[in-house]
């Protein structure tokens, strides 16, 4: 049974300090961000290049990606639980250094060329980052005005959109360009050399992400990052007992269009390229395909960086609602045309795509208040639907590779409902107090 409602309409700042305290901390977790996006995209450049080197189909392809939202689902409730024990800095550290292991250990699996090592590797990667989305999002949301929470989370997720713009390019040119099956027309069987060779590609990409992350990981233990709630988490976990997460509309309707938008992201994303080697659409090479893959994240970041724009001045909802009726309209597109058109009319999902994220979880939490932590751990556990992709795969092998984009655009219809309906809040409660770095 929901506790009483207290209404709030911004967190409280201890201290009185201007909201300049706060832009050193949202900055450096926008380097968060940044990288988390680097990483998950590495994998849609990665995808087709195991595809090569493995020999599998499209639900084993597919599959490897599963694995890496499957990390979201187990990982996602006990990271907010960390996060309650240890703080928000010492669960950012702990994320990257998770991450930077299994960054090694995908250069391990390189060396012995191993589908089950790869696997185990990037499920490691990703349950840093779900460490990461737990503890940032929230943290973001809440920092400043309520009113303005899904511009905010808005403008520092298009950074994380910046990182899947330059992960592209980055792996296809360290690893597609560099390798036999990378350069290589669709069907073009390799040789044992050549596929021992193409595995061991991906080892200097991945050695440089591990330095850059123990380097990030250095750069937040020596800052001075804001307290969220620190002051009265004792008295939260105590309130927390008489209030329930499911009273909250906008939330319970929220986890499902979280789960269900994750399908279609990350079904375009890790089909793209594949989709754009067919004869009858690109028929270009994977490596030339990674470049159009670049437009695809471009059009989420700029989508990304506008939106945080027009949600300061408009109904939230109503732009979400918006933004994936332009999603809806494009995959159309891409499921019943050919040739060209059909390419860039997956290209430009992406720009309907590009607020959906930051856009949904924000206004999930909204009016959340000491219910936040729990809030975003089931809301990252959500992206868990990204492992999904491989009932596209399996629709793509009975069906065709263009007839499973059919699911994702039953994906967009969900989310138009969300924006316009779901995502009404109820029960809207005090949010949690924010101290300032210290000094």
């Amino acid at each position: 049974m929901a506790g009483p409602s207290i209404y709030s309409e911004s967190p409280v700042v201890n201290s009185g300090a201007p909201s300049h305290s706060y832009r050193k901390a949202l900055a450096l977790l926008a380097s968060l961000f940044f990288m988390w996006g680097f990483i998950t995209v590495i994998n849609n450049t990665l995808l087709p290049h195991l595809r090569s080197v493995f020999e599998l189909n499209y639900f084993e392809t597919t599959l490897i990606e599963s694995v890496w939202f499957i990390a979201y689902g187990v990982m996602g409730m006990p990271s907010a639980y960390l996060i309650e024990r240890i703080g928000y800095k010492s669960a950012l550290i702990v994320g990257l250094a998770v991450m930077a292991t299994g960054a090694f250990g995908m250069i391990g699996a390189a060396q012995v060329i191993s589908y089950p090592v790869t696997l185990v590797a990037l499920f490691v990667i990703a349950s840093g980052i779900t460490l990461l989305q737990v503890a940032a999002n929230p943290y973001v949301a809440v920092i400043g005005p309520a009113e303005s929470s899904e511009a905010r989370l808005t403008l520092v997720q298009a950074f994380n959109s910046m990182g899947t713009f330059f992960a592209p390019y980055f792996g296809g040119y360290l690893i597609l360009s560099r390798t036999v099956g990378g350069t290589s027309l669709q069907g073009t069987r390799l040789t044992l050399d050549q596929r021992i060779a193409d595995a061991q590609a991906t080892q200097l990409p991945y050695l440089l992400v591990a330095l850059v992350l123990i380097l990030i990981a250095v750069v937040i233990w020596r800052a001075k990052l804001p307290q969220l709630g620190s002051g009265t988490r004792k008295a939260d976990r105590a309130l927390r007992k008489s209030l329930s997460l499911w009273s909250h509309r906008n939330l319970v309707f929220g986890i499902p269009a979280i789960f269900i938008y994750l399908i279609a992201e990350i079904g375009v994303a890790n089909l793209f390229i594949n989709f754009t080697i067919l004869p009858n659409i690109g028929g270009i090479t994977p490596s030339q395909a990674a470049n159009y893959l670049i437009l695809l994240w471009g059009g989420m970041m700029v989508g990304r960086f506008a939106g945080s724009f027009i949600l300061w001045r408009f109904d939230a909802g109503k732009i979400l609602a918006g933004f994936a009726f332009f999603a809806l309209v494009v995959m159309f597109g891409a499921a019943t045309l050919e040739g060209p058109v059909a390419m860039w009319s997956l290209i430009l999902v992406g720009l309907g795509h590009s607020i959906m994220f930051p856009a949904i979880f924000a206004l999930a939490i909204k009016g959340l208040g000491p219910l936040t932590e729990e809030a975003s751990g089931l809301l990252i556990t959500a992206i868990a639907g990204g492992a999904l992709v491989a009932i596209q795969g399996l629709l793509a092998d009975a069906f065709g590779l263009q007839n499973s984009f059919w699911l994702t655009i039953a994906c967009e219809i969900y989310v138009i409902w969300y924006g316009l309906s779901g995502s009404r809040p109820t029960s809207v409660l005090a949010d949690e107090p924010v101290s300032p770095p210290a000094a």
